[in-house]
């Protein structure tokens, strides 16, 4: 799943301009097309597509997982990519992406796909965007998240490190990359409680969250699978995907376990497990 970094280059690269496309910034929609209408949460897909008619986009950004585009007064135009969802921008006659679920097609000849093959990927058209991520957690990168933060907010819990530190309300935008690369650099065990890590320990951790995602950004993401997105963090793994080969640090291979549900990657001597 598109984590932090991997959605912040997609809406970069709408805002913008990236990943071989210019910035869509001002393009005004001339006709839509629905081709699954699962894929529209909110509101009815002909409300959707009627709303969205002539509109003109201002304005494109992340909050946690989610890319928000603004539309004006059609709404805010809100998009979750879940496994394997991408947007992309299409230049004149250009063929559509073979699994496209809806089809923007703007007045200059280009359009916009969203290219969601497992069929996860949901949206939402709403007049306030807190409708639909009101419920996320602080953002990791935000100063306004200071070490002292982060500790209080990790004393009233008492489940694992992993699966908290991925649970969108607790802090948004981390998934299962990105959370063991920082609690690999940190050294600190996927299933601490989160209870027991000391004040040094979480100031440690924020650290390394924050240094793991500005290296993902850096390198536009991370491409594991067969939906390439175009980005390179996946060369600077230290633990994930990893099992068998040698920690960097230490050298002891690294351990493949399931924790929350998911594939977790650590070094058992550089990630002690820590109880209290």
């Amino acid at each position: 799943m598109p984590e932090l970094p991997e959605v912040e280059t997609i809406a970069k690269a709408l805002r913008e301009g990236g990943r071989g496309q210019a910035s869509i910034v001002g393009a005004r929609v001339a006709s839509v097309e629905v081709r699954w209408r699962p894929a529209i949460v909110t509101p009815q897909p002909a409300i959707w597509a009627a709303r969205l008619i002539d509109a003109t986009l201002r304005d494109v950004w992340r909050r946690g997982k989610y890319l928000v585009m603004d539309w004006g007064e059609a709404g805010y135009l809100l998009v979750h990519l879940r496994m394997s969802g991408d947007l992309v921008v299409l230049p004149p006659n250009q063929p559509l992406p073979k699994h496209t679920r809806w089809l923007l097609r703007f007045a200059d000849g280009r359009a916009l796909a969203f290219d969601n093959p497992r069929k996860f990927g949901r949206t939402w058209l709403v007049d306030d965007p807190e409708a639909v991520v009101g419920h996320l957690g602080p953002e990791p990168l935000d100063a306004s998240l200071t070490p002292d933060d982060f500790f209080r907010r990790l004393q009233q819990h008492r489940r694992q490190i992993k699966p908290l530190l991925m649970t969108q309300t607790f802090l948004a935008g981390l998934g299962n990359i990105y959370t063991d690369e920082a609690l690999h650099r940190a050294g600190i065990h996927p299933q601490t409680r989160a209870h027991c890590l000391s004040r040094a320990e979480a100031e440690r951790l924020l650290a390394a969250i924050r240094a793991v995602l500005q290296e993902g950004l850096e390198a536009n993401g991370a491409s594991i699978d067969w939906m390439y997105r175009g980005g390179g963090f996946q060369n600077a793994f230290r633990a994930y995907h990893r099992a068998g080969e040698p920690c960097y640090t230490c050298g002891t291979p690294i351990v493949r376990t399931i924790v929350g549900q998911r594939s977790t990657f650590f070094c058992p001597q550089c990630q002690p497990l820590k109880t209290c």
